[in-house]
């Protein structure tokens, strides 16, 4: 999809916008999983996700290739949304939004101050995308899916600076919502000649890429009934399945309650607040937590955009039932 020189060359555009995100070996997550745990802080961008970075590269390749753009469009539950938004102000391009009825307010009030024209259609993202490329057609405006070769290369820059700065990661935890986060990280360990393992995460209540993985071929699910919303995804891509295919080595389902979990573990014991994908991977590593004693492990927080009415309802339920689960 890209090689090294174009990485490098993406990072240097999204370093015009923002500078590296931390990547910290934080004590108590490591005592917590019984290993070396270094975490990638992508709640750390302007938006405060990893998608910034693709946006920011599609949006530049856009502006120097056709420059005559009328504008973008897209459909989102949030982040991918923030993203064109703040890419497009840079470079001073319309840009429409679709979310689905009931979005995260807090996000769909970002997505406005950055500048974009929010549009509130269907009940889950699939209906929103699919009512947002009808628009496209009908205006002439540039669609922008959530997964393309270059917001793969601009996501693949968090990969490049993580990786770089601990080459001897054994295994790295990585979120999926339409893959381009994952497929980057396995594009970026490749190009760097690394050996670490790369693991997706998906919602037990969304896992059409688990799902697919495990079949070899697409497999679509009718429901995506997850509050982790970076998650909700029906409709794999093919071109990101055969990436993840190839590159990943198992694709693990977390729960509505382990993520809630690991949402509580990381203010506790980073005091960073992480939405719902932002706290998939520390899930996913604790389910396999016999596994990592001693190793050095990864995690991407891929974001920390949860509404406060969210955290507030979710992550009390969530401890409550957990207590309940333990015996006295």
């Amino acid at each position: 999809m890209f090689d090294l020189s174009q990485l490098e060359a993406a990072q240097a555009v999204v370093g015009a916008a923002m500078p590296p995100t931390p990547a910290y070996a934080w004590p108590l997550l490591s005592q917590r999983l019984g290993a070396t745990v270094i975490v990638k802080h992508e709640n750390h961008t302007p938006i405060g996700a990893f998608k910034v970075r693709g946006g920011l590269v599609y949006v530049d390749r856009l502006k120097r290739e056709r420059p005559n753009t009328a504008g973008l469009i897209s459909a989102t539950r949030g982040n991918h949304g923030q993203s064109l938004a703040f890419a497009a102000s840079r470079y001073r391009m319309p840009v429409t939004i679709y979310v689905p009825h009931g979005n995260s307010v807090e996000k769909n009030r970002a997505m406005r101050a950055f500048g974009a024209n929010l549009v509130e259609y269907g009940e889950d993202f699939q209906a929103a995308r699919e009512q947002a490329e009808r628009h496209a057609r009908r205006d002439g405006l540039e669609f922008v899916p959530s997964f393309h070769p270059d917001l793969v290369l601009g996501v693949a820059t968090y990969a490049l600076e993580l990786l770089r700065h601990a080459p001897d990661l054994d295994i790295l935890y990585v979120p999926i919502g339409q893959g381009s986060g994952i497929c980057g990280c396995i594009l970026a360990r490749d190009l760097l000649g690394l050996t670490t393992e790369i693991v997706g995460v998906q919602s037990a209540e969304a896992p059409s890429y688990a799902l697919s993985f495990a079949a070899g071929t697409l497999v679509t699910t009718e429901t995506s009934n997850t509050r982790a919303d970076g998650m909700a995804t029906r409709v794999p891509d093919a071109d990101a399945l055969a990436i993840i295919r190839k590159g990943a080595s198992r694709i693990l389902q977390v729960s509505d309650d382990d993520v809630a979990t690991a949402i509580r573990a990381y203010w506790t014991d980073t005091h960073n607040l992480a939405e719902g994908a932002g706290a998939a991977a520390l899930a996913a590593a604790v389910q396999e937590k016999d596994k990592l004693r001693d190793r050095r492990v990864g995690l991407i927080l891929s974001g920390g955009n949860i509404d406060f009415d969210l955290f507030t309802r979710w992550i009390p339920q969530a401890a409550a039932f957990a207590e309940r689960r333990v015996p006295a």
